[in-house]
């Protein structure tokens, strides 16, 4: 079933759209733990986007829709940008060179407080911008205790790219986000919107849950096994009358990997289930029985077949 996360009711009639309506789509970009997930869940006031305070959470391009009574502004929450070490990595940034390529806007974001973002490597890695408006976020501003000190910064990003607009912004806090709207809104091309307006994403709701799943093995567990985890949904059946069945599949690469995620008497694997299942039913809004299982697929993330099998190609 193809799902359209909506708003309101999905069988109402269509507003006509009005004259001057504006539509498009903006790639939200930066390095790894910059806020770009937090940024779109706050944007849309709905979780759509996995976030954590572990970098390299998000792995696919994920478009999330605002509906305005004059605009559509889709989204593309993007991987954070890195060097790739392996296969998954490469994929990763694939996506987000595609995302920059479809995008009629791009929105960059920068935590203030991380000093691996330097102005020259900004430069750089805006190349592939090709002339599009670039709006820069400097994110995270609630953790500046002297706002005057965002000012010597702002001038050295002025001088390496001629930025649509420079916004100091707190993503988290929901502070600055209405001056991005509406710089963003007059940069969009008119036209009519490319998606119904009660959508919420184009995705359907078992790769949602495959996200939450994934969310609580990073927020559960530390050292490598968030990153050699791959959740897979392999049944989905809706009851009419009780609880919706879901069975996933969590891959790893290493059986020790495996063992550590089930834990002692299966405990370990238990709790993601709980806690996981909790979210599911508040992002479905019914009650589900989830039941998890973990496979073993070797080095996966540097295998190409295995990737394209598993929905990264």
């Amino acid at each position: 079933m193809k799902v359209t996360m909506t708003t309101n009711d999905p069988t109402a009639p269509e507003n006509p759209i009005p004259a001057g309506f504006r539509a498009g789509y903006v790639a939200v970009v930066g390095l790894p733990n910059a806020g770009k997930s937090t940024l779109l869940n706050q944007l849309l006031q709905f979780k759509i986007s996995i976030v954590t305070r572990r970098p390299q959470t998000t792995r696919k391009n994920l478009l999330g829709i605002l509906n305005g009574e004059d605009y559509q502004i889709v989204f593309i929450d993007t991987p954070g940008i890195l060097k790739p070490r392996y296969n998954l990595q490469r994929f990763m940034m694939k996506q987000v060179s595609a995302a920059i390529a479809d995008a009629d806007v791009l929105v960059y974001l920068i935590d203030v407080k991380d000093h691996r973002q330097r102005p020259v490597d900004l430069q750089r890695q805006l190349a592939e911008a090709q002339g599009k408006p670039v709006i820069l976020l400097l994110n995270k501003i609630d953790l500046v205790p002297d706002k005057r000190n965002l000012l010597p910064l702002i001038g050295d990003y002025h001088r390496v790219h001629p930025f649509k607009a420079i916004i100091p912004v707190s993503a988290e806090k929901n502070d600055g986000l209405d001056q991005l709207l509406q710089v963003l809104t007059g940069c969009l091309p008119e036209s009519p919107p490319y998606y119904p307006t009660d959508y919420l994403s184009d995705q359907q709701e078992r790769f949602f849950v495959a996200e939450i799943i994934r969310e609580k093995i990073f927020t559960h567990f530390g050292e490598e096994i968030p990153y050699a985890c791959h959740v897979e949904i392999e049944a989905f059946e809706e009851k009419e009358n009780g609880k919706d069945y879901i069975r996933a599949i969590v891959v790893v690469e290493k059986d020790t990997q495996k063992s550590i995620l089930i834990g002692k008497n299966g405990e370990a694997l238990k709790k993601v289930g709980q806690v996981a299942r909790g979210d599911i039913e508040v992002f479905l809004g019914r009650k589900v029985f989830l039941e998890l299982f973990v496979k073993v697929r070797r080095d996966w993330r540097r295998k190409d077949g295995m990737l394209k099998d598993m929905g990264y190609s």
